[in-house]
């Protein structure tokens, strides 16, 4: 059986009109991935109890900082095999593909030693309310059993991603969330196993994503068809993979770090506030998926055009994404806001946790453009080789300047509004900084460009 060619060629055509036809079923994806993940909550909240919802939503921020390293690479390989992929470097591809899908493997059984051992310190350290950190170390010691299927998914999908293939990941994925869904059903009401039953059924699903999409690349005819023959690491690729995937990757980890503070900062207010904090956090997350999706068209439209040479189509898609950034804030939070007692009252019954969490949306729609374009210009930037900047730009906006507001404004005005109100404010210094570094980096390029050209 073979399998359909889907790549295509982003260094010509419409811009617009591409661009949608990409990033739409990436934010389906994400978005089919948040209903799942809400439903996980919606279950373990209406089934399980707030305490149960507050035990699952307290482990987020820590799962993210110890996996997002690794998940960072798999932007360089996004990045690489797009430029091989414009450039038309067949065997280039290859190496890319296979280089990839080792590190990942390598990854995965790393990071799911790392959570299965320290999750419990870890937490203790965050300050988990003592109500939920037994319920929080179950969840966690299961769930970092399925990451190395996570990671290895997440790279193949980058692969597919990177050659325009955007639909066949959404698919897989959305299969894995529907198990996901029924296995929650299944364990949490009818076997009433709680908070151990959601973490299981989400393991499973990691590894029918893992199964379909590596069927798929084995099944692929062209430069993206992996053999476990040439599974090995290709030191020349993975370099290029890492000088874009490790700052990826570990800005990645500073957002994760900051919000394992602000986390903390929830955490002292009790189970209550976790909660209403994790509720907020899941309707918010529908956003930032959206966004997500635009970072990741970004990547592969820009590293084609990098890999093709062609730099002025770069302009026009950083012009047509932050106005799609904008329109898409206006529209969505707008929604968010007006039906949000609404969308919270899905996760839980109780009004106080409902009433918190409309905080946390008050302040977070209102401002989240500039999040947005915090997170689509530096994808931008790393597709046209620029990696270290970004992320240093990350490191004082989105975690120098939160961990001095926590320990200042916070401690002077000990309130959850004023942790909340730490959102807006790193999210528009790192914006505007992200914005800025673009601009330095697209001058660089036309620099060398025209050095380039009078050498010729």
């Amino acid at each position: 059986m073979t399998v359909r060619k889907r790549q295509s060629d982003m260094t010509s055509g419409p811009l617009l009109s591409q661009l949608l036809a990409f990033a739409l079923p990436i934010m389906a994806m994400n978005i089919l991935q948040l209903l799942f993940n809400a439903a996980d909550m919606v279950v373990v909240g209406r089934f399980a109890g707030s305490q149960a919802l507050a035990a699952v939503g307290a482990t987020g921020p820590l799962i993210n900082l110890i996996i997002n390293l690794f998940i960072g690479l798999s932007v360089g390989t996004s990045v690489v095999v797009a430029r091989d992929y414009g450039a038309k470097a067949v065997e280039d591809i290859r190496q890319g593909v296979h280089t990839s899908i080792t590190i990942s493997v390598i990854g995965g059984f790393l990071v799911a030693v790392i959570g299965v051992v320290f999750c419990r310190p870890l937490l203790n350290l965050m300050g988990t309310p003592a109500d939920i950190i037994d319920l929080s170390t179950v969840y966690m010691r299961i769930y970092f059993l399925g990451v190395p299927a996570t990671m290895i998914y997440n790279f193949g999908a980058a692969i597919l991603r990177a050659t325009g293939d955007s639909t066949r990941p959404m698919y897989f994925l959305s299969a894995a969330g529907v198990v996901n869904v029924l296995l929650n059903l299944l364990f949490v009401i009818a076997l009433n196993a709680g908070v151990s039953g959601v973490a299981w059924a989400t393991v499973i699903s990691q590894y029918l994503s893992l199964t379909l999409i590596m069927l798929n690349l084995l099944r692929n005819t062209g430069p993206l068809r992996f053999s476990l023959r040439r599974l090995r690491i290709d030191w020349d690729k993975l370099k290029e993979i890492a000088y874009i995937g490790i700052p990826a990757g570990l800005q990645n980890s500073l957002f994760s770090i900051s919000h394992v503070a602000i986390q903390s900062a929830v955490n002292s207010f009790g189970s209550t506030v976790v909660a209403a904090n994790t509720a907020a956090g899941n309707v918010e997350g529908f956003v930032g998926t959206i966004m997500n999706a635009y970072y990741n068209a970004v990547l592969a439209f820009a590293g084609q055009n990098m890999g093709a040479k062609k730099y002025d189509r770069i302009d026009h898609l950083a012009k047509v994404t932050a106005i799609l950034v904008l329109a898409t804030s206006l529209i969505v939070c707008t929604a968010i806001l007006v039906f949000g007692p609404y969308l919270l009252g899905i996760y839980t019954s109780d009004p106080e946790v409902i009433s918190i969490g409309m905080l946390r949306s008050r302040v977070t729609m209102t401002t989240y453009f500039m999040c947005g374009i915090m997170m689509v210009f530096p994808g931008l930037t790393r597709a046209m080789g620029f990696a270290i900047l970004p992320t240093v730009c990350a490191l004082a906006g989105n975690l120098v300047l939160r961990l001095a507001w926590l320990a200042t404004v916070f401690r002077w005005y000990p309130s959850l509004l004023t942790v909340y109100l730490c959102f807006p404010v790193t999210w528009a210094v790192a914006g505007a900084g992200q914005v800025a570094i673009f601009f330095y980096a697209r001058a660089r390029i036309r620099a060398q460009t025209a050095e380039v050209d009078l050498a010729v």
